[in-house]
This record gives C-alpha cells, sequence and structure tokens, in this order.
C-alpha cells in the first residue's frame, strides 16, 4: 500500500511513516511509477509493539536444561552463535575461526571447547561428528563459470567449505547465517545457487530473514539465516523446518545500557565533538545547520540518498542501529544518545547481547570488530531453541542413528 493508505489505515500521520522508515523499523521500496509501496502487515505489527511500553530490561537469555544435541561451527568469530547455542542447551563439539584475536577470545573464555584456529579449508571431519553443522561464512561472489551451477561450481568459495563440510558430516540439521543483502545478491542468483548446492547435498532448506531487534536484541539488525534438515530424516520422520517468532515487544538502549560496566572507548577529535555536540538524540546530519552539514559533509552534501547514518546520535528509547566494526565511521555512526562519544566496548557488548563477564581480547579496535561481526547471543539462543526443538521431533530410536 502507498504512504498515505498505510497512514489512514493506522490512524497516524505520512510523517510518522515515513520517519520509521528513516529510522529502519520499516521497508518500503519503490513500485513500476515510483512511488514508496509499504507492507501493511509489517507497518501495523509495528505500530502496536511500540505502542507496548513495558520495559523489558537486559537479559541474557539462557535454558534451564542442556540436551545431548552437539554442534561443529565454521567461522565462529568471537562466540555469540556458539554462546547463544550453549545458553539454549547445545553442546559446542567443534569450533573453526582463522582470526586469531577472536580465536584467542573463544579460548580465554571457554578453555573446555574444542577451538581450531586454522583455515577452515585444512579442517576435516568424519560422518556423524554432530548432529548440527553451522556457519556464518563470508559471502563471496560466484562467478557461474561452470555449466550445472552446483557444488564443484562454488569451488574457491567459503560456502564451498562450509558445504563440504556438511558432506563429510551429514548432521541431521544445517544452519547458513549471513547478511540480509544475499537475498538480492547478483539478482537472487547467488541465493538461488547455495539453495541448490545444499539440495544437492541431501537437505531440505528454508530461509527466513530474521529481525533481531524483535528477538530479544537491543539492536536493529538482520540475518538471512538457512536452515536444512537432511533429506531422509524430513522425508520419512517429517522434522518441521521451526524458525524463532517474532515478540510483541523491543529491547530500548535505556533498557540494554542500564548499569553497563565501564570500558575503553573510541574518542572523537576535538573537531568532531564539536559536531557531534550538537546533533540531537536520534537526529542526524540533516539536524545540523546548513553551513556545519556543508563543512562536514564535503562533498557527499551533494549527492544523492539519505546518508542517514552520517553524524548519527542513538535514540535511547529504541534499539540501537546495527553495530558496525566501527562505532566512530563516518558512514556509520554510533553517538551515545546522551552523551557526545562513540559507544564502548561494553555498550558495543550489552547491544550484541553478550554477558558482562564475555571478555574480548587484542586492543580496542579489534574487539570492535569482533563484536560488531558477532551474532548477537540472544538471537544465538532463539535459533538454538528452534534446532533443539526439531531434533526433540526425531523419535529416540532415530535420533541415535
Amino acid at each position: 500500500m502507498q504512504v498515505g493508505e498505510v497512514a489512514r489505515a493506522l490512524d497516524v500521520s505520512v510523517d510518522t511513516i515515513r520517519r520509521w522508515e528513516k529510522k529502519g523499523l520499516i521497508r518500503g521500496h519503490r513500485d513500476a511509477r515510483g512511488q514508496r509501496i509499504f507492507n501493511l502487515d509489517e507497518v501495523r505489527q509495528l505500530h502496536s509493539k511500540l505502542n507496548d511500553q513495558t520495559s523489558r530490561g537486559f537479559c541474557v537469555l539462557k535454558s534451564d536444561s542442556i540436551s545431548p544435541y552437539t554442534v561443529i561451527e565454521l567461522f565462529a568469530g568471537a562466540g555469540g552463535l556458539a554462546l547463544g547455542f550453549e545458553h539454549a542447551g547445545l553442546k559446542a563439539k567443534t569450533l573453526v575461526e582463522i582470526d586469531p584475536r577472536a580465536a584467542d577470545t573463544l579460548k580465554a573464555n571457554r578453555a573446555h571447547w574444542d577451538v581450531r584456529a586454522e583455515d577452515v579449508a585444512k579442517v576435516g571431519f568424519a560422518v556423524g561428528d554432530a548432529d548440527i553443522v553451522t556457519g556464518g561464512f563470508p559471502c563471496q561472489a560466484f562467478s557461474y563459470a561452470g555449466k550445472k551451477l552446483g557444488f564443484e561450481d562454488t569451488r574457491g568459495t567459503l560456502f564451498f567449505e562450509y558445504a563440504r563440510i556438511v558432506n563429510e558430516v551429514r548432521p541431521k540439521l544445517i544452519l547458513a547465517e549471513n547478511v540480509r543483502g544475499l537475498v538480492n545478491h547478483d539478482e537472487g542468483r547467488t541465493l538461488h545457487t547455495m539453495l541448490g548446492v545444499l539440495d544437492e547435498l541431501g537437505y531440505t532448506v528454508q530461509w527466513r530473514v530474521l529481525r533481531a531487534q524483535y528477538l530479544d536484541v537491543a539492536q536493529k539488525r538482520e540475518r538471512l539465516v538457512m536452515i536444512g534438515v537432511r533429506q531422509d530424516l524430513h522425508e520419512d520422520l517429517r522434522v518441521t523446518h521451526e524458525f524463532p517468532a517474532e515478540r510483541s515487544y523491543t529491547i530500548s538502549l535505556r533498557d540494554a545500557l542500564s548499569d553497563v560496566p565501564p570500558s575503553p572507548g573510541q574518542r572523537y577529535t576535538e573537531r568532531k565533538h564539536a559536531v557531534m555536540q550538537q546533533v540531537p538524540e536520534g537526529g542526524y546530519w540533516r539536524d545540523l545547520p546548513e553551513a556545519m552539514q556543508r563543512e562536514y559533509m564535503g562533498a557527499s552534501f551533494f549527492m544523492g540518498g539519505g546518508k542517514t547514518g552520517m553524524a548519527r546520535r542513538l535514540s535511547w528509547d529504541e534499539p540501537s542501529l546495527t553495530l558496525t566494526c566501527n562505532p566512530a565511521q563516518k558512514q556509520t555512526e554510533r553517538c551515545h544518545p546522551l552523551e557526545t562519544r562513540p559507544l564502548t566496548v561494553r555498550e558495543y557488548a550489552r547491544i550484541q547481547s553478550f554477558p558482562d563477564d564475555w571478555q574480548f581480547t587484542g586492543s580496542v579496535a579489534a574487539q570492535y570488530r569482533q563484536i560488531g561481526n558477532a551474532v548477537p547471543v540472544n538471537l544465538g539462543f532463539h535459533l538454538g531453541t528452534s534446532l533443539r526443538n526439531m531434533l526433540d521431533q526425531l523419535a529416540p530410536n532415530a535420533a541415535a542413528k
């Protein structure tokens, strides 16, 4: 529906709809006539959630029980997904991570985990080594040089290594996660190829774009998640796919950053501090005086696009914008809602729902990078719970195969 139709249906102003889109709370697209089109159900859902004013507070979710199910995780990073899975009652059997700082973080926090700090291409496994294989492989471009566009055509990409290990282990379930942009990468052909490869390897896969802000994470972060079931289990035992259900609330920065421990963080230069000090809560470069806009933006001032991440101060009563690897990058500024400074390391970690006792190794820049690249822990918990529920559908004799 067009913006005016949506506004009338919800009895809100057109400006409200446009403000929600600018803040990243909803997505619109242009139709063939150039009109902004919105999904009424999505906007109605947001409207309902914004009207729920209950304060949830910061909470790292944990299950009261453990399961017998084991996980091999590739591209494990600093442990957001692995920790979320642990909180859901799953057991990390092996984690593979090539970045030495991230691997050190895993070892420092979980000495009993089998962490392999090496290139995934050099790692091999045996059939039945784990119930689940998961990984957030970096998305590399596909050449489509082959004719079949199957498993061999992906050779040379990190997705190939993920698929190779899936084929070696033959786990009951697989999970792959990536950026939302993979949905439309190369007009959807990259995702189509990946799904075809996993089908070729014997897995029935479904995918969703999950919105972390509705899954107990104080952040507007979207991830593409693929969940696959080994086809013999899917067909013979009728294991059904399960994805986390969105909650009817969000976690605000005010709740997430309450009583956050002190920690190091970046600081602005004197000039940038003077600029950011004039940006109101929730504002960005367009809220500056015009002369300062021109000076700060330079040539970008005359270019198209909203550039809403530039000189951006976060909103205290909303989830954060998606965290990047650096809170003071000019294109993706993440300024504290009230204080004129970038978010600190521990504030970054809270927004990604890491517990306060999870320590990150390396320089401050390395810590920001690890946290910014991580899967939010609470999102990992919800995903792990879904996978656990799926495995629980198997009869005891089948689960032991």
